[in-house]
């Protein structure tokens, strides 16, 4: 069974390209448009890796991440932050919260399958 991945950003162009990237190397891929539906989502479904984006409307990034460490089934889920956002300040409180990486946009598609495979062992 392939690993399901859910993808958080609120532009629907770097989610479908996103989505695109990590359906081709054979992953299942679920999508939402911000932190709020991403929770929603984890309630009800199990995810092997998620992959977020930090600013975004309803919830950001980091708010979200803390959320779902703050759940059983996510405590050691994989966590990547997929962001414009590259200050070391920044990264710093992704690592506070629980991220487990962090990617600045815009993404290689190779470096986030080469990062996924990573996380997914």
């Amino acid at each position: 069974m392939s690993k399901h991945i859910l993808v958080v950003d609120d532009s629907a162009s770097v989610r479908q390209m996103v989505e695109v990237t990590l359906k081709s190397a054979g992953y299942q891929v679920t999508t939402a448009s911000d932190g709020q539906k991403a929770l929603a989502a984890c309630q009800s479904n199990r995810f092997d890796f998620v992959l977020t984006d930090q600013n975004m409307p309803n919830m950001d990034g980091l708010t979200l991440i803390k959320s779902l460490r703050g759940m059983a089934a996510f405590g050691r889920t994989p966590i990547v932050v997929l962001t414009t956002e590259a200050s070391d300040a920044m990264k710093a409180q992704g690592r506070a919260v629980g991220a487990t990486g962090w990617m600045v946009k815009p993404f290689d598609p190779a470096k986030l399958l080469e990062v996924a495979a990573k996380v997914l062992k």
